[in-house]
């Protein structure tokens, strides 16, 4: 059943304005494209502020540069976009049905070594192995794994289908999306006479409070010390983190990015889609690298980095490489004229 609100309790509840009707009804969220009268919209990228004359919603979040000459029913706020991610919690469907009697379904497995408090929902199929602690509150989806000596911090979620090596160590209100792997092997071998010898992976992995890992995500256990995702931080899907890596509070990391070993991100980062970050390296606090940008040395300075070339129609894309090739040589030619000038 579709909760129903006022346009004041909205208001009154991300921090806005009413300009409007506070009393009209509002049953859910839409786009300014797709609304009805029983909706209500944002306006936070000015590219689709031409929808808005004719949108039909019943409501629009809207900056107050925005609504001072619009007539209709707005909530008014600094930051609509942030104010559409309040109102998108009410509206959650993902709310969990507990299992009669117990939030334990039958079909799970947990050792009887494991701490489990009150309140913590465990769906079918997990499995939950010794001396694991989950705090109350915490959710722990349909054929998850957490082995030994693992905790799960109190109001975290983990999906449908994430597995937690051992020894891993999850913090309060995380959420963990299906097919996740924390706590598996670091990339680590040691050549001997043309063949690989396997380092065992000694360390853990510690997430922090407030994190969220995004799906088919896979974060690797430190070798001998710990893999560390400090509190804030926000990993999109298909993200690898290697062994012994630091992440620093509040960065957030865009799809497809990969992170080498022993490297550290400061805070407040940005890290766009399919970026490469190589191993050993320190990003400093408040980096923006845009995407699929690869990054093969320190990072001493905030700003925005970038590296690869942007798209062109293929004939020139050809011409431009055929002409990169040719800087060496170009260089050479260059620098002999320059000495022909000089001696002159």
């Amino acid at each position: 059943m579709s909760h129903v609100y006022t346009l004041q309790y909205l208001a009154d509840h991300v921090g806005g304005e009413v300009k409007g009707d506070a009393s009209v009804s509002i049953s859910s969220l839409s786009t300014l494209q797709g609304a009805t009268s029983e909706d209500i919209s944002f306006l936070a990228n000015p590219a689709y502020e031409k929808y808005l004359a004719d949108n039909k919603a019943g409501a629009v979040i809207v900056s107050a540069k925005v609504a001072e000459d619009k007539s209709g029913n707005f909530i008014v706020h600094e930051n609509p976009y942030l104010a559409y991610a309040r109102l998108t919690h009410l509206w959650d469907s993902t709310k969990v049905n507990l299992f009669e009697g117990s939030n334990i379904h039958p079909k799970a497995v947990v050792h009887e070594t494991a701490n489990i408090a009150e309140g913590v929902f465990i769906g079918a199929g997990a499995v939950i192995g010794e001396q694991v602690s989950i705090s109350s509150g915490a959710i722990i989806g349909e054929n998850v794994t957490i082995a030994k000596d693992s905790v799960v911090g109190e109001g975290s979620r983990l999906y449908p289908g994430v597995h937690v090596y051992h020894g891993v160590s999850i913090g309060a209100r995380c959420i963990i999306h299906s097919g996740v792997v924390i706590g598996s092997d670091g990339f680590g071998f040691a050549p001997n006479k043309g063949e690989w010898e396997k380092i065992v992976q000694l360390g853990g992995v510690i997430i922090e409070d407030d994190v969220e890992i995004g799906a088919n995500s896979a974060i690797d256990r430190g070798a001998l010390d710990n893999t560390v995702i400090e509190r804030g931080v926000k990993l999109d899907n298909q993200i690898q983190i290697a062994h012994n890596v630091r992440v620093g509070q509040n960065t957030a990391m865009a799809a497809c990015c990969a992170v080498a070993g022993s490297t550290t991100i400061g805070k407040n980062c940005v890290i766009g889609g399919a970026s490469g970050i190589a191993g050993h390296l320190t990003i400093t606090d408040n980096v923006h690298i845009t995407a699929m940008t690869m990054v093969i040395k320190s990072l001493n300075e905030p700003g925005v980095y970038s590296s690869g070339t942007g798209v062109q129609p293929n004939a020139q894309w050809r011409k431009s490489i055929a002409r990169l090739r040719q800087l060496d040589k170009m260089a050479g030619r260059l620098k002999a004229l320059e000495k022909v000038v000089a001696d002159k």
